[in-house]
C-alpha cells in the first residue's frame, strides 16, 4: 500500500531500517547524530508524532519493553510493509534540488553594510564552526565500521554519505578561505 508521507517519515523509517529496535528517544538520538549533517533532525515531538502515524499505518511495529526496573519503554521496529513503502519511495520519489538556507551567505550578501573587517571576522568565525562540524562528522564516519561477523555491510551507504559530507565541508572551507581573500583584497 503506497502512502503519501512527509519526508521526515521516510527519514525515520530509514533510520529504523538498520535492524534496530529503538525507543523514540533512541531514534531521536540517532537522528541528531546523523541527519543533522545533511537534513533537518526532527524535534522530539515530531519523532513521536511520526512514530504514531507510522504505527497506525502498519509501517512500524511498537512493543512495550518491560525489562527496565522503573518503567516500560515503547520500542519501534520497521515492518515488512514499512520496508516496502520505504523502498518504493526511494525508487520513485522525484529528485529535488536542495534548498540552500545559508545564514553566512545571507549576511555576506549585505557585507557592504557591515564592512570588510566585520565580513572577514564573520567568515573566519564560520571557518571555526566548519572545522568543529567536520570533526563531528569524522567521528561519525569513524564509527561506521564493517562488522566482520555480518554477511551484509549495513553501513556501506552511510559511510558514503559521511564521505560526501566530509568532502562538502572541505569544499566549503576552501570557498570560505577564497572569500576571505577576496573580501580583504577588494574592500581594503
Amino acid at each position: 500500500m503506497s502512502q503519501d508521507l512527509p519526508t521526515t517519515s521516510y527519514a525515520l523509517l530509514g533510520l529504523l531500517s538498520f535492524g534496530d529496535d529503538l525507543s523514540g528517544y533512541e531514534l531521536k538520538q540517532r537522528a541528531d547524530r546523523t541527519l543533522r549533517f545533511y537534513w533537518v533532525s526532527p524535534a522530539m515531538s515530531q519523532v513521536y508524532t511520526e512514530l504514531a502515524r507510522l504505527t497506525k499505518l502498519g509501517l512500524v511495529r511498537a512493543r512495550e519493553d518491560t525489562t527496565a526496573p522503573t518503567r516500560s519503554t515503547r520500542r519501534f521496529q520497521i515492518t515488512a510493509a514499512g520496508r516496502r513503502d520505504l523502498q518504493r519511495w526511494l525508487s520513485s520519489a522525484t529528485v529535488e534540488f536542495p534548498a540552500l538556507k545559508h545564514p553566512i551567505a545571507l549576511r555576506l550578501l549585505m557585507g557592504h553594510l557591515a564592512g570588510p573587517e566585520t565580513s572577514v571576522t564573520l567568515l573566519e568565525d564560520y571557518l571555526g564552526l566548519l572545522a568543529e562540524r567536520r570533526a563531528e562528522l569524522q567521528a561519525v564516519r569513524d564509527s561506521l565500521i564493517v562488522d566482520p561477523h555480518s554477511p551484509v555491510d549495513r553501513f556501506r551507504y552511510p559511510r558514503m554519505v559521511a564521505d560526501w559530507g566530509l568532502d562538502y565541508y572541505e569544499s566549503e572551507r576552501a570557498m570560505v578561505v577564497e572569500l576571505i581573500r577576496r573580501v580583504a583584497a577588494t574592500d581594503t
